[in-house]
């Protein structure tokens, strides 16, 4: 691959601070208690669901992708892999090796793919995944964020050589807090979610410098050549002082996103003391580093509008959920939040309409969310054991096939793979 490409979009950004912890998990603070807003039992949703293996084998599985035109899954892997898995098992070989291109550790490696929404027709997908440094990445930043496009071959097993082409090229100050995950929303623009790029409180408060802690939207359709992208006409920074590319911002690690029905949940992993999932609205802004979830950030008071370069006193926007680390007496608890999907599964219809995601420290449970009567308050969250034969040790991510049923990502004791949520039985 070319990464010093003519066509690609290349964006800086300022460095920030350090911390440690996969997916952006961070020193655990005793201010964190039972006060989390809203009710942790809700009516009606089932107190235990089934996992049911799909596929096993894998080592760190962080996303899926359905193929619209046949019985055929691909799964990303950390180092860099893409597997199809199809009727009869899984292939032999990878869809696509970026094993040479992909740096892991920390948090970096491949972190986010989608299939194009034309994929029957184009069999285009998309990558987000940390590299070397590249030319024009500032000197003392980490690594280089790139989003590019592959194409696949007729029958979708395998990614045409040298079909890559870079979109955008994302410098990177830590190995951590990189956010990555893609998606197509129902307008057809790919959104992606940039983490801050480190811990101590830096990013989220500053749209002109640089791309970090936030929501992007780009037309990857737009461009007069192959990698290259416009920017929708009604994205919120256009004609305003800020960079194009941004739809919302104010995240510290924005770890998945998704889509339904017209709405993008972004989960948005906490610092010290609160984990959060927000409902994205164009030229939002969430907060970090002025506030985590619905609580200040450092101090006992802060403002409730944004005073960072080019943000213009916009109102900070609370989360749909949050809920708090441990110690703490609510039966949702943990550390980082895996952000999720909503049901839609006929298989399951005790879950029609809830918001699922999970913890990465949520030892054998999932949660689950429910949409209020009054859009102002919390959502209601309560905690789902996984029963039966197949529990998880550690969460990673979540998927969503077309029947809308919902998917969990992550390690058994024995594997690593791809797990559908169904009934308990």
């Amino acid at each position: 691959m070319n990464l010093s490409s003519s066509r690609r979009r290349f964006l800086t950004g300022a460095a920030v601070g350090a911390a440690t912890g996969l997916v952006g998990t961070a020193s655990r603070s005793a201010a964190a208690t039972s006060d989390t807003n809203g009710p942790d039992e809700i009516e009606d949703l089932p107190d235990e669901v089934g996992l049911e293996t799909v596929i096993d084998g894998l080592g760190f599985p962080l996303a899926v992708a359905f193929a619209p035109d046949s019985d055929r899954r691909y799964i990303a892997e950390r180092n860099g892999r893409i597997w199809v898995d199809e009727s009869d098992g899984l292939r032999d070989e990878p869809l696509l090796d970026l094993r040479e291109t992909v740096v892991t550790g920390g948090e970096r490696g491949l972190l986010g793919m989608t299939l194009h929404p034309d994929f029957a027709e184009n069999r285009r997908l998309l990558v987000h995944y940390s590299t070397q440094r590249q030319p024009g990445t500032p000197r003392k930043f980490d690594h280089t964020g790139v989003l590019a496009t592959f194409e696949a071959t007729d029958d979708g097993t395998r990614v045409r050589s040298d079909s890559e082409r870079v979109v955008l090229e994302i410098p990177q100050p830590a190995n951590f807090h990189n956010g990555g995950d893609l998606a197509f929303g129902p307008d057809g623009y790919l959104y992606a979610g940039i983490g801050a790029g480190g811990g101590g409180g830096g990013g989220g408060q500053d749209v002109t410098t640089d791309l970090l802690g936030s929501v992007i939207r780009i037309d990857v359709d737009g461009g007069s050549a192959a990698g290259e992208y416009t920017i929708p006409d009604d994205n919120p920074l256009v004609d305003r002082k800020g960079l194009d590319e941004y739809y919302a911002w104010g995240f510290r690690n924005p770890w998945r996103l998704s889509f339904d029905d017209g709405d993008c949940f972004v989960a948005d992993v906490g610092e010290n003391d609160y984990e959060e999932v927000n409902l994205i609205e164009k030229g939002g802004n969430y907060g970090w580093n002025v506030k985590e979830g619905t609580h200040c950030y450092r101090g006992k008071d802060c403002p409730d509008k944004a005073s960072g370069p080019g943000l213009g006193g916009d109102r900070f926007q609370d989360p749909i959920i949050e809920y708090p680390h441990p110690p703490a007496e609510k039966n949702v608890s943990g550390v980082s939040v895996i952000g999720g999907y909503v049901s839609r599964s006929d298989t399951l219809p005790a879950l029609e309409g809830a918001y699922v995601f999970g913890d990465f420290a949520a030892n054998g449970r999932l949660f689950a969310a429910t949409r209020p009567d009054d859009d102002d308050e919390l959502w209601p969250t309560t905690a789902i054991e996984i029963a039966g034969e197949t529990t998880l040790e550690q969460l990673y991510s979540f998927g969503r096939d077309d029947d809308g049923a919902v998917y969990a990502l992550g390690m058994t004791a024995d594997t690593g793979g791809l797990f559908r949520i169904v009934p308990e039985t």
